[in-house]
């Protein structure tokens, strides 16, 4: 039979957008999570050895080759892992459990199974080694993957910012013509939420917390084995030499609200930059933003004249893809009936979907920002068109000079109606205000009337 490849791929995740989900894999996979599960299990039966309550020994050699184990960790090495759980391997029946499988795994290599093997995954349940491993793939999966991307949006929108920081636009408020601002200050804006929003995701991936407390969270196979050793305190050291904070109260699961945290402050992350490329799309449908054509591209397949902000369009539909499973997880993986219930487990093997599909929408904004250019021309053509919006200047500065009726008067011209320059200066000339007011109405312009768009930007950090 020939091997089907990707084309047959039930999610476009590793189907059609592989390439740009590939960044992910070392953390999203299956095989990074029986690689994560080794590295746990690794060290420890290391940390138990160096308990000296515990018969346990092993030396610096085999110490070495243990932890080759995961930091070598290949693809044969995943398979056998594989077949330890679906098949039987090496003596071992098939166990049916993902985990138990991983236990078997490392057995194979010691050196002395028979002395060393019952310390394998002594007194622990499975939770307590895959709360670990889930944290040890989200924590750089967010940090090396996710991060970067976000970061290099956050910096193109900020250069773009200040490159066009005096470039006036119209704004719209309702959909509206509005009072003008700078094509650079609405990115600068979107720059400074974005560096919030990324600020905010750092943060709580920094504050991942683990347990390691047994079957109810009370360490009791520990304790009846060896009452001696203050187990809590053996716990907490484990932990954090992972690089994780320590949960000390818990139930069988490790209660998740540290990564609801995360998928909660991703999701802010996708909010912003849904909102750029529904703004994005706008302007390139006003013509405010120009596209780059790239030579061979179809637009359509019935009119050859389309350059369609695609790039735009697909982040938006993956953010909201990912916003839905982000929710969804952040829901469901904070609740557990009882000490707990196993669903968690298959919800959790989609928190790589949701990084994905994140993903694909930062690389695909980003693309779509690299083929976009400010029509200078086109923007300055829709200030002229649209010089009623400098009514809210004119009716601010008669307020300023005490016209009580400056609102109603500016809105008797302007509301529902096409004013003109021409009948802005007309209403000018019979104003009872001083000569200097009046020179100063006159030199109003819809494309200098951008207050301090400008100045605005060097808010950006």
């Amino acid at each position: 039979m020939t091997e089907r490849g990707s084309l047959y791929a039930v999610s476009p995740l590793d189907g059609r957008y592989a390439r740009y989900t590939e960044p992910l894999t070392d953390y999203a996979s299956e095989a990074a999570l029986i690689r994560a599960r080794i590295e746990i299990e690794v060290e420890y039966l290391l940390a138990l050895a160096d308990l000296e309550a515990t018969p346990l020994s092993i030396d610096g050699s085999t110490r070495t080759d243990l932890r080759a184990l995961y930091e070598a960790f290949d693809t044969e090495d995943a398979e056998t892992v594989k077949r330890l759980e679906t098949e039987g391997y090496a003596g071992y029946s098939a166990t049916n459990h993902d985990v138990k499988a991983v236990e078997y795994f490392l057995r194979l290599h010691l050196p002395d199974e028979k002395r060393q093997g019952p310390w394998v995954h002594f007194g622990l349940t499975s939770e307590d080694v895959n709360n670990l491993a889930h944290r040890l793939l989200v924590a750089p999966a967010v940090r090396e993957v996710l991060v970067p991307e976000i970061g290099s949006i956050r910096d193109t929108l900020a250069a773009d910012a200040r490159e066009y920081r005096a470039l006036p636009m119209l704004a719209r408020t309702h959909g509206q013509p509005a009072t003008p601002t700078t094509y650079g200050k609405e990115l600068a804006v979107y720059a400074a939420r974005l560096g919030q929003a990324l600020g905010r995701l750092e943060a709580v991936t920094d504050d991942l917390s683990g347990k390691l407390a047994g079957a109810s969270g009370t360490y009791a196979a520990h304790c009846a084995a060896h009452p001696e050793v203050d187990w809590p305190a053996f716990s907490e050291s484990f932990v954090e030499s992972l690089g994780l904070e320590h949960t000390a109260l818990s139930t069988q699961v490790n209660p998740c609200d540290d990564l609801a945290a995360v998928f909660d402050a991703l999701r802010g992350v996708n909010n912003v930059l849904r909102d750029l490329d529904l703004d994005m799309w706008l302007y390139v449908s006003d013509r405010y933003l120009g596209q780059d054509a790239a030579e061979g591209e179809t637009g359509s397949s019935t009119m050859p004249h389309k350059v369609n902000p695609i790039d735009f369009e697909n982040s938006e539909g993956n953010l909201t893809k990912a916003n839905s499973d982000l929710t969804f997880l952040a829901d469901y993986v904070t609740t557990s009936r009882l000490q707990r219930d196993l669903s968690d487990s298959t919800v959790k093997r989609n928190i790589g979907a949701a990084f994905a599909h994140s993903l694909i929408a930062y690389q695909k904004t980003a693309a779509g920002l690299s083929k976009v250019t400010p029509n200078g021309t086109v923007m300055r053509e829709e200030l002229e068109a649209n010089p009623e919006v400098i009514g809210e200047a004119v009716q601010t500065i008669l307020r300023r000079e005490g016209d009580t009726d400056a609102y109603e008067r500016i809105k008797a011209l302007t509301r529902g109606e096409r004013a003109t320059l021409s009948d802005f200066r007309d209403l000018f000339a019979d104003l009872d205000v001083d000569e200097s007011v009046r020179e100063e109405l006159n030199a109003l312009t819809p494309a200098d009337y951008t207050g301090l768009g400008e100045e605005l930007v060097e808010e950006l950090d």
